[in-house]
């Protein structure tokens, strides 16, 4: 069995996603993502990598009307290609793709082990129909499942995207599953939706005391993923990544930080039993 570690090393990767229709635009820029991992992973070394929602494909009306191609089975391309990073980084790999179904296209995130098993399989529980986002039209929900991983003693729960918007999902990860990192996989363009993505992300970490890393994808109309710890201050803000540009950033977790958060403050263990309560006219 593996020592639990005080800290998780997190490779987290905005990385751009260009246009495309084709499979063979799907694979080439699946190769040119691994290699850019892999050489990072030659510098410096990680527990975990992770990729954004969908990372093995474009967001945008073209690229879903193209799902025919682009879609994948859980063992595709994307599970080809992230799987020779895991075995050789030595690594769990946390990324996204578009699932092929029985009933349909799903958005999909799946981990594989540094041994280079698929070990988990989750589908995005709440499609984005606002905005920017057009999901309804493409995908359906798939098999309603939790994601939940233990990293070297850490307990990492995921979600996609628009799930961060429905607490109880989170609320979920935190209390019945005692998640100590949340991995939030996204695709947020720069719509009306944008400016409220970060309070999000900071609320949902300090209320259920864990990190959150919020991952985008980069370019002009995305970039400014965040990392933040499970408590936040003027002393302790979250780690903010560049507003446009691609950058793929080692990140740490430590387990004192979480301990000390959840002995300091109490809340989570101030909790009623219930909160269906009557109502005093």
């Amino acid at each position: 069995m593996t020592d639990a570690l005080s800290s998780l090393k997190i490779l987290a990767c905005q990385l751009a996603v260009p246009a495309m229709t084709t499979a063979a635009g799907r694979d080439a820029h699946l190769q040119r993502s691994a290699s850019l991992v892999t050489q990072q992973l030659r510098q410096t070394a990680a527990n975990v990598v992770v990729l954004p929602e969908l990372s093995s494909i474009d967001y945008s009306r073209a690229a879903f009307a193209n799902l025919d191609e682009l879609a994948e089975t859980a063992d595709g391309p994307s599970f080809q290609v992230w799987r020779e990073v895991a075995l050789r980084g030595k690594c769990w790999v946390v990324y996204g793709f578009a699932h092929r179904g029985e009933h349909g296209y799903s958005i999909a995130s799946a981990a594989i082990s540094p041994r280079g098993k698929q070990v988990g399989l989750y589908y995005k529980l709440h499609l984005a129909q606002f905005g920017d986002s057009m999901e309804k039209e493409y995908f359906v929900a798939g098999d309603p499942r939790l994601m939940v991983l233990n990293v070297g003693g850490f307990t990492l729960g995921t979600i996609i995207c628009y799930d961060i918007r429905i607490p109880e999902l989170c609320r979920t990860l935190a209390l019945d599953h005692g998640v100590d990192v949340i991995l939030h996989m996204g695709a947020y363009a720069r719509d009306a939706s944008f400016d409220s993505w970060h309070q999000f992300v900071t609320t949902r970490a300090i209320e259920n005391q864990c990190y959150l890393l919020s991952l985008n994808r980069s370019g002009a109309h995305f970039g400014h993923s965040v990392f933040c710890p499970p408590w936040v201050d003027a002393d302790h803000p979250p780690d903010c990544f560049d507003e446009h540009t691609e950058q793929i950033q080692l990140l740490t977790a430590d387990r004192g930080v979480i301990n000390s958060v959840r002995q300091t403050y109490t809340f989570l263990g101030d909790r009623l039993k219930e909160y269906c309560l009557p109502v005093v006219p």
